[in-house]
Parts: structure tokens; sequence; C-alpha cells
């Protein structure tokens, strides 16, 4: 019990996750967002490096563009769930302002909802995708990687979304609906 009271302490956007649950989904999209982040991070060195070695040495970083195209996607797909879960994600509040408190949750759990269906969908079909491109052996213009490891890495990202997604649409419900 100590350690969920420690877990909403120090990040306030999970105390709207109650139970263990919630906070474990909290932590992994946080840890999907954080691990995101620092291959973003590598990113940009990898870039400027590249772009130095072009204009100072005529070395640019071989795949250069290979190697930020597949990675960023990876990356973007891990921020999806944590902002999912902190509220993040684009609302139009302007139009539901003033409306009952029941009108509004229903409102916000058919958008999680539909957040995570279609987190589920592109789950479903960025793994058939990356089979696909596993059978077909398909490899990276010039470093040779083989492309089906960049899009297979998006689908556990998927993943995270689609639960996020259910569980804020489902756990308000359980916990008595809107307060007033």
């Amino acid at each position: 019990m100590q350690s969920q009271k420690i877990s909403v302490a120090s990040d306030p956007s999970a105390a709207d996750l109650p139970g263990p649950y919630g906070l474990l989904l909290h932590a992994l999209a946080r840890g999907f967002a954080f691990v995101g982040g620092l291959v973003f991070i590598a990113l940009v060195v990898m870039s400027v490096c590249s772009i130095v070695g072009r204009k100072l040495f005529n070395a640019p970083v071989p795949g250069d563009v290979e190697v930020l195209q597949m990675s960023a996607a990876f990356a973007s797909a891990t921020f999806f769930a944590y902002c999912h879960l902190t509220h993040g994600d684009v609302k139009v509040d302007f139009f539901t302002s003033h409306m009952s408190s029941s009108r509004r949750l229903f409102l916000d759990s058919a958008g999680s909802l539909l957040v995570g269906l279609i987190g589920a969908l592109l789950a479903w079909r960025t793994a058939v995708g990356a089979l696909s491109l596993k059978e077909a052996g398909e490899l990276s213009a010039v470093l040779e990687m083989p492309v089906w490891v960049a899009q297979a890495l998006m689908v556990p990202s998927f993943v995270l979304l689609a639960l996020a997604g259910f569980y804020t649409c489902f756990v308000p419900w359980f916990r008595g609906g809107p307060k007033s």
C-alpha cells in the first residue's frame, strides 16, 4: 500500500488511475515514454554528428536517414499511452464545458474507447505488416538492416495505447460514475 502512495505522490497524473493496475499501467506508459525520449536524444546526437561530419570532414554518419526514420517512428509511438493517461491528448472542452459531469464522463469514456480500439487496430496491423516485411526479407538501402524490426518495435507501444484507452474508458464507471 505504501508503494502506491509513493507512486501517486511522485506523479500527480497517476492519481486519476486507481488501483494497482492503474498504477502499473501508468508506470509502464511512463517507462515507455522515457525510453522514447532517450531514443530521440540519441537521434539528435547522431544527426548533429552526421551534419558536422558532412560539413567539416565530408564524412556523414552512414545510413543516418535510415536510422532516423526507423527510430523516430518507434520513439514517437512510445509517447501515445502516457499522453492519453495524463490527459495530454487533444480535447475540445469548449463544447463540453457547460455539460453535466455525467455527459462529460460519457463523452470522455467514448473517446477513450475509440483510443483503445484504434490502439488495438494499430497494434494488429503493425504486427501483420512487420511479419510481412520479415517474410519478404526487406532490408534498408544503406545499412541493410531488417526493416521489420523497426516496425515490430512499435507494436508494444500500440498495445499499451489500447490498454490505456480501455482502462480510462471503463474505470471511471466502476468507481461510481461522475463526481459532481
